[in-house]
């Protein structure tokens, strides 16, 4: 039977997990009436595709990509498209398994494998949350410390505020949680394309950028690069948030309407996801355009890719352009985050706790090594130590994806949803292009 963990309880503050944050609350309560013409049914089912594309688009890809762009100018664009169509067929995958099982990835791992290996999976998938959020503090206060003048330990204290959004939006409905996330996302979308306004890009050889080739990751540090590209674009989390979250959608159990649902979840995946390849594109192409051709090949670093940009640009307005946008990109944790742990915890061991408490564990977990990596290692260690948490992410994700496909390919578990062979041969296919990926790293690291 569930049950609920309760933390001290604090006089005022909510003692059981609540709506929007928590899945089992908010299920099912986003009705698509089956009389609605097309275009009403898609503006309904828009909102999950955009509250997982924010995660693409965090503090940790602006890392990767900041000093991807700078060393290799616009070599490794094709690792951001690449690995943004690994993620849309992924995240569709997700979204196919929550339609057509009303159960998410996690509830169905729980329930599909042993004990044991269920709770080696679920703190894996808490670290991997633990390591994005990692990447949302060290944004939020780089972010801070840009704007504000803060310092960044200060900056990192802060970030602990956003626990105030999670309670203010206590009981409120689940489409004004995807109100936000689209207001953040339109905020980063137009203060990137405002940035490469004040810089000139090559275009042809942007063009030349997504042509995929394996000379451009043959040395172990832009493959390093790579992975981390892989690690910000695919999020473990993330496959099991989606899962969760398209179930906030009413749909009958009959045949025509789980396709119907699963047709306009798709397209919702889609465009979300394309929008967050464009933006992680245009990290890129900024550093590579701002840095790369002006001869600074080693901005490894957020914040000196802050400073570089107004002399560069010519203008004040890029830097401060620059650093919104990271704030806007860093909070995006307040939600993913609460609403991935919630997913989690529910889905592996039939556990609740109010959503505040969970925000509180989770930000405590990232605040401790944030502090302790930005006072060890000095002001300008963010770049690093966020590249660093793509790659811990990237690492964990075949122990999502393993289990996603599997379960994903079963016709008695799916029936006609199941995986058709080809779109099980390319999930396989990514599923052992990443491990070797991973694999690879770990040698050349264990080996220099």
């Amino acid at each position: 039977m569930p049950f609920t963990f309760r933390l001290p309880r604090i006089p005022g503050l909510p003692t059981t997990a609540t709506a929007p944050f928590c899945p089992s609350e908010v299920a099912g309560t986003v009705d698509v009436p089956a009389t609605a013409s097309v275009w009403q049914k898609l503006k309904l089912y828009v909102g999950p595709g955009l509250l997982v594309s924010i995660g693409y688009m965090d503090p940790g890809n602006w890392a990767t990509s900041i000093q991807a762009g700078s060393q290799f100018g616009y070599q490794l664009l094709f690792v951001v498209m690449l690995s943004s169509l690994a993620a849309i067929v992924l995240q569709c995958l997700c979204a196919r398994l929550g339609i057509a099982t009303g159960k998410d990835l996690a509830v169905h791992s729980r329930e599909h494998y042993p004990p044991m290996v269920g709770r080696g999976m679920w703190v894996l998938a808490e670290l991997s949350i633990i390591a994005c959020d990692l990447a949302e503090v060290l944004g939020c206060a780089l972010a801070f410390n840009l704007l504000l003048g803060v310092s960044l330990p200060v900056g990192v204290m802060l970030t602990a505020l956003d626990t105030l959004i999670v309670l203010g939006l206590k009981g409120r409905g689940f489409r004004q949680v995807e109100a936000i996330i689209l207001a953040l996302v339109l905020t980063i979308a137009v203060c990137l394309l405002a940035q490469l306004a004040f810089v000139k890009a090559d275009w042809h050889a942007v063009a030349l950028g997504f042509v995929p080739s394996l000379q451009a990751i043959s040395s172990r540090e832009p493959l390093y690069l790579a992975i981390g590209i892989i690690g910000a674009t695919v999020m473990p989390h993330n496959l099991y948030l989606h899962s969760s979250i398209v179930q906030t959608r009413t749909v009958r159990r009959d045949p025509a309407s789980l396709k119907d649902a699963v047709r306009y979840t798709r397209i919702d995946t889609i465009v979300s996801l394309l929008l967050a390849m464009v933006i992680n594109a245009a990290i890129l192409v900024l550093a590579a355009s701002a840095f790369h051709q002006s001869g600074n090949t080693q901005v490894t670093e957020l914040d000196e890719a802050y400073h570089l940009l107004d002399p560069i640009t010519g203008s004040a307005a890029a830097a401060i352009l620059f650093g919104v946008g990271l704030f806007a990109a860093g909070q995006s944790s307040t939600f993913t985050g609460t609403i991935a742990g919630q997913v989690i915890m529910e889905g592996f061991l039939k556990m609740k706790i109010p959503c505040w408490q969970r925000r509180i564990i989770t930000r405590g977990l990232a605040l401790i090594p944030a502090l302790i990596g930005v006072v060890t290692l000095g002001p300008h260690s963010v770049g690093k130590l966020l590249v660093l948490s793509q790659v811990v992410l990237s690492l964990q994700l075949p122990f999502a994806m393993y289990p996603l496909i599997r379960l994903t390919s079963r016709r008695d578990l799916m029936g006609a949803l199941a995986n058709p062979w080809w779109v099980a041969l390319t999930a396989w296919i990514l599923f052992a292009a990443i491990s070797a990926a991973n694999v690879w790293l770990v040698v050349q690291v264990f080996a220099g």
